[in-house]
């Protein structure tokens, strides 16, 4: 199927629907959370500031990751999608809540911990039911459209958050300003969890032949389940370890956009400034996500989904080298659009090898696997890039490293003699 195939499908679009909606809330919640904790007037943003911020986010990822699997593998995926929709609007309704009121510790963290660890339950569910409602020849376009549309949505939601944080700005202050954009991104995860009501219960799975009758106290076990499984398809396992290191990679290279822009590129009292040049170099990195997923299935098509993704990754290495040399707006342009592309077109291709490869009722806990893994990563590359960058974001280090961690695990992780074996039996 083409893309207009694939956006007009009866039963892929009301996923797509549900996915992007919430997706686009992400953006506007992430832009809000964005300013009030890296670009406020009132508070300098550093290195390991926005290495714990990039923490704070991921860690329940990785927290509820092993149980995801177990849960998505047993309920139905659309009721937990649904439900999750609806707890995240509350959350987002508490956490404008505290910020009017000017509680900024613990409490707050601890909501916003919970907003972002249902989200990875829902886009886990989502990514799960994919093959249930595509046909299989057709995987790596629909998830080349689903998750690069999503890329594509966060980068407009934060744009959506960014507008409308500069029309209010003039009525209220800078920390209430960002309160009232969150209680528009709650509004958004009700539309999301409308959407998600009109799926059937078992439309995106698990099938009722496939649920088991389990506690919830086994997620660890099923997490060893997950990698057992990958263990037997040495393919995918490996190349979710590319993923896994190029989202680390991208996570350092982030890091350095944030504080290139918000304390090098402009007025470090000029938190507005810096929070829109940011915004410009995320939706250029979203315009590289775009080509890579479209590019994707013809590259596959000519050189097979192996050959593919090496390719995509060691091609990633230049990405990051026009701001080895130089660090200057347009030369973190060109690293972004040229790092996003090469990386989400590895990433759809091994989202679709590993659909491809794995039986519907391990998905869940092998994609929980996934999540961990991946997460992890981005993580270690925030914390790892922080340690190593100055306050000013002004060093070559960092995307050197980058570019030759690229570089070899593309000629080492997935060459060809391991790469390319087959599964064992």
């Amino acid at each position: 199927m083409n893309v207009w195939q694939l956006l007009t499908d009866r039963k892929f679009s009301r996923l797509l629907r549900v996915r992007w909606t919430g997706q686009m809330t992400d953006g506007i919640f992430q832009s809000a959370l964005a300013s009030f904790v890296l670009f406020s007037p009132e508070r300098q943003a550093n290195a390991l500031n926005a290495a714990l911020a990039f923490a704070v986010v991921l860690l329940p990822y990785s927290i509820i990751g092993p149980f995801v699997g177990t849960i998505l593998d047993r309920i139905s995926r659309q009721r937990a999608i649904a439900y999750s929709n609806l707890v995240r609007a509350a959350t987002l309704c508490l956490v404008a809540l505290l910020i009017f009121q000017g509680r900024t510790g613990v409490e707050l963290t601890v909501f916003i911990l919970i907003a972002f660890g249902v989200n990875r339950l829902i886009l886990a569910g989502l990514s799960a039911g994919i093959p249930l409602m595509i046909e299989s020849k057709s995987l790596i376009s629909a998830n080349a459209l689903a998750v690069t549309g999503g890329s594509v949505w966060v980068v407009l939601g934060g744009g959506i958050g960014l507008g409308l944080r500069r029309l209010i700005n003039g009525v209220a202050t800078a920390d209430h300003a960002d309160g009232y954009i969150i209680l528009a991104g709650a509004a958004g995860y009700l539309l999301a969890a409308f959407f998600a009501s009109t799926l059937k219960k078992r439309e995106i799975g698990p099938l009722d032949h496939e649920i088991k009758s389990a506690s919830f106290s086994q997620g660890l076990i099923e997490m060893r389940e997950g990698v057992k499984f990958l263990r037997q398809h040495i393919d995918a396992a490996r190349g979710i370890a590319a993923v896994a290191v190029h989202r680390g990679g991208i996570t350092a290279l982030t890091l350095i956009a944030l504080l290139l822009e918000r304390n090098t590129f402009n007025d470090p009292a000029d938190s507005e400034a810096g929070l829109a040049g940011l915004s410009f170099t995320l939706s250029l990195a979203a315009c590289g996500f775009v080509v890579g997923a479209v590019i994707a299935p013809y590259g596959v098509r000519k050189i097979g989904r192996h050959r593919w993704m090496r390719l995509s990754l060691v091609a990633s290495a230049s990405g990051p080298l026009f701001i080895v040399f130089v660090r200057t707006p347009t030369t973190l342009a060109l690293a972004a659009i040229i790092t996003a592309l090469f990386g989400q077109s590895l990433k759809v291709t091994n989202d679709a090898l590993v659909q491809s490869k794995i039986d519907d009722i391990y998905r869940g806990r092998v994609f929980s696997v996934y999540d961990v893994v991946v997460n992890g990563a981005i993580v270690s590359g925030a914390v790892i890039a922080a340690l190593l960058l100055p306050n000013t974001g002004d060093s070559f280090v960092v995307p050197l490293v980058v570019a030759l961690v690229y570089l070899t695990a593309g000629l080492r992780l997935l060459r060809g003699r391991v790469f390319f074996a087959p599964p064992i039996k």
